[in-house]
């Protein structure tokens, strides 16, 4: 496992976690070294989640954009989202620690279900932190989360979004972890979260690999997804990071536009380096150094750092970061709704709102996959707010 990615990554956190984090990263060896431990997770993937998700060719699209762009469709998961992925390798890492307690943080909500779900599903006492504002956006998911039989403890502190979620969870990990596992659902924070989060979602990388050369007989000119923290897009980067000939594009949230400060674009945007939940990465800050609030039209984008490993494919110059603003992904999530019969989370949006502008410095024909990383339920009843609240100031 890698603690550092480049100068990004480390573990800077208080003398109290350190032992902790030891333990997690000794027992995660153990538990991937396990032969039983890896067979159950396989089948719970495979039989309970759903995988593997298709490599769906969007042929609608790729007429449109003179592209042909494949879709691996994350969102067709149990809970919606990739993040089912992470929660339920996590949840049999807590059981194999013999931990009885589960906590999460959660901004859209999807990563919360996924954790309540994996909770229910092995018997797992489950709580999961969400900030007002996002728990105001994703009604639905708190919801969801409380009929799975998890405790969804609201964060009114700072901007009450994903940030202050965070907060919140590493302070109950920080009293509780004798009998609880956090599971952090990004590819960021104290090591060894950003390799164990990138070693459940690496089975979407591994997947679209063996897809692509079966359907295309080649690998992919570009690898697409959208950047939080940066799980799925890590997981479907890791099994081509090899190949120097796949381009790798992460889209961050652009917000109302860089200039005005109102986004979440920390690598194409103006974030600088920086500490926050226990590592050194890309951040968004003031002039005095303090973490600035963030803003995008999707919850699950709206946070102020990006995992460490994606600073350092920035740094590299391994992938390319770039940014999409609110209204240019409500223009792809209506797009792809009626282009392809496929409605995706506000989250996703974001990756495909940036194929026209590839379309534009691609070849002809280049083969792209997109990371669908979920599906947009979440999303239907607050964009038909916005349409309602747009119709009424007419």
């Amino acid at each position: 496992m890698q603690k550092n990615f480049g100068e990004f990554g480390g573990q800077y956190v208080s003398e109290l976690l350190v032992p902790v984090l030891q333990e997690l990263e000794e027992s995660f060896a153990r538990a991937i070294a396990d032969k039983e431990f890896n067979k159950k997770l396989e089948d719970y993937l495979k039989d309970y989640a759903g995988r593997p998700t298709p490599l769906y060719f969007a042929e609608n699209l790729s007429k449109r954009f003179g592209l042909r762009i494949y879709l691996k469709r994350e969102d067709l998961l149990h809970t919606g989202a990739h993040k089912i992925n992470n929660t339920i390798g996590q949840a049999l890492l807590a059981k194999y620690m013999n931990k009885k307690r589960i906590i999460a943080e959660t901004g859209a909500g999807q990563h919360g279900v996924a954790s309540a779900t994996a909770a229910a599903l092995f018997g797992l006492e489950c709580v999961v932190y969400m900030g007002k504002v996002d728990a105001e956006r994703q009604a639905l998911n708190v919801y969801r989360m409380k009929l799975l039989g998890s405790e969804v403890k609201i964060v009114e502190s700072g901007s009450q979004t994903l940030k202050d979620a965070v907060n919140e969870a590493l302070r109950d990990y920080a009293t509780n972890f004798k009998d609880t596992h956090y599971i952090l659902g990004s590819a960021l924070g104290p090591y060894p979260y950003p390799s164990i989060v990138k070693h459940f979602q690496s089975v979407i990388g591994v997947e679209a690999e063996k897809q692509i050369l079966e359907k295309e007989g080649k690998l992919p000119d570009y690898l697409l997804a959208c950047v939080g923290g940066g799980s799925n897009a890590i997981g479907l980067f890791s099994a081509f990071l090899k190949h120097k000939n796949v381009k790798m594009i992460g889209v961050e949230a652009g917000g109302l536009g860089l200039s005005t400060k109102k986004h979440a674009a920390r690598i194409s945007g103006d974030g600088k380096k920086g500490v926050l939940h226990g590592t050194l990465t890309y951040l968004l800050q003031d002039n005095f150094g303090q973490v600035r609030e963030t803003h995008s039209i999707s919850a699950g984008l709206d946070y102020p750092a990006i995992g460490p490993e994606h600073a350092n494919l920035h740094d590299s110059k391994r992938a390319k970061y770039v940014s999409i603003d609110d209204n240019e992904a409500l223009a792809a999530f209506y797009s792809l709704s009626k282009d392809e019969g496929i409605i995706p989370a506000l989250e996703s949006a974001h990756a495909i709102a940036y194929l026209p502008k590839l379309a534009k410095i691609a070849q002809k024909d280049s083969v792209v996959i997109v990371n669908l990383s979920g599906r947009g339920d979440k999303d239907v009843d607050r964009i038909s707010k916005l349409e309602q609240n747009e119709a009424e100031n007419l």
